[in-house]
């Protein structure tokens, strides 16, 4: 028996005015674009079309109809027990920096490969590269540390001709490093992006997991699906998120002359003492702080960098080919 139909906003206003996923989904175009999506796709309990976010087949089936359909992505595929993102948050990312960029560029946007970003976990999906390539042209690297997350990466880059050349992976041999031994001497970035390990235990990711299906069903669910939750550097490391992102602060300052603004999601409000504890320490020259709403989930990006705002313009002047924007 259908329950009274809900009314849903039009337009989700709290994702980015760029964002591609602003309205709700259209199943019938993303069917049409991937018909593998079909036979996931239900009516829920309201009447309306959508596919069952407890099982992760069908949320990796719908991440591929997206990445098809709003980012021409042919291949795309993740290995059993690997983190399937939610496409919408991981675009609002990449639109919030760009314009953290625009601010340094009198409010234009740089566009094109000229543009070298620095992806911190990669992860087996490569979302972010995918999505900074298709909107705004940028170049990446991306770093990981998981040669089964590297190889799942690598493999999505290969079967995707268009990106073969503007996505280069680098596998992190030292599990203590984040910037060192993958920036190369004399290299530069003009901004790094990080979706740090979140939890600071297995145990914490997996009661995470389970709030989150609990916040989708008013049914609880005793065990999730372990592909729903994610491997060890995707959900969870030593200390969480805390400690991983005071630890890239302080490596930051070694190579506050090879990238330009660096960036990191945080997810805890209340790790935001402790991070800008951190960056006074190391004496950044400007520290942002960028909202960013999903749904009833509220997060944000820190963003900081080591140069002045001439030093800024300088480097700008140096290595942006002028009339790049959107």
């Amino acid at each position: 028996m259908l329950q009274p139909k809900r009314e849903h906003p039009k337009v989700k206003v709290s994702l980015h005015p760029r964002n591609r996923h602003r309205e709700r989904y259209d199943f019938k175009l993303l069917i049409n674009c991937d018909p593998e999506l079909g036979k996931f796709v239900k009516l829920n309990p309201y009447g309306d079309e959508s596919v069952d976010f407890f099982d992760p087949d069908a949320v990796k089936a719908l991440n591929k109809a997206l990445l098809k359909h709003y980012y021409d992505v042919q291949y795309w595929d993740i290995p059993p027990g690997y983190l399937c993102p939610p496409i919408p948050g991981r675009a609002d990312y990449i639109h919030h920096i760009a314009g953290l960029l625009a601010g340094c560029n009198r409010g234009k946007i740089p566009a094109g490969n000229q543009i070298r970003c620095l992806d911190i976990g990669t992860g087996a999906n490569c979302v972010y590269p995918i999505i900074g390539f298709k909107e705004y042209g940028w170049s990446f690297a991306g770093s990981e540390i998981d040669p089964v997350a590297r190889e799942s990466a690598q493999r999505i880059i290969t079967q995707n001709p268009n990106l073969t050349d503007k996505i280069a992976l680098r596998l992190q041999l030292n599990p203590e490093n984040i910037f060192e031994g993958i920036i190369e001497p004399g290299e530069y970035f003009d901004l790094s992006v990080c979706n740090p390990p979140f939890h600071p235990s297995l145990a914490e990711a997996q009661s995470g997991t389970r709030r989150k299906l609990a916040n989708l069903s008013s049914k609880r669910v005793a065990k999730p699906p372990l592909n729903f939750g994610g491997q060890q550097n995707e959900l969870w490391c030593e200390g969480g998120e805390a400690r991983f992102i005071g630890d890239m602060i302080r490596e930051s300052k070694r190579f506050s002359r090879s990238i330009m603004w660096f960036s990191t999601l945080v997810s805890k409000e209340s790790n935001l003492n402790n991070i800008y504890q951190a960056l006074r320490k190391v004496v950044a020259a400007d520290v942002k702080t960028i909202p960013m709403g999903q749904g009833n989930k509220t997060s944000r990006i820190v963003a900081w960098t080591f140069l002045s705002r001439l030093e800024q313009e300088r480097w700008i002047k140096e290595r942006w080919e002028p009339g790049f924007e959107v």
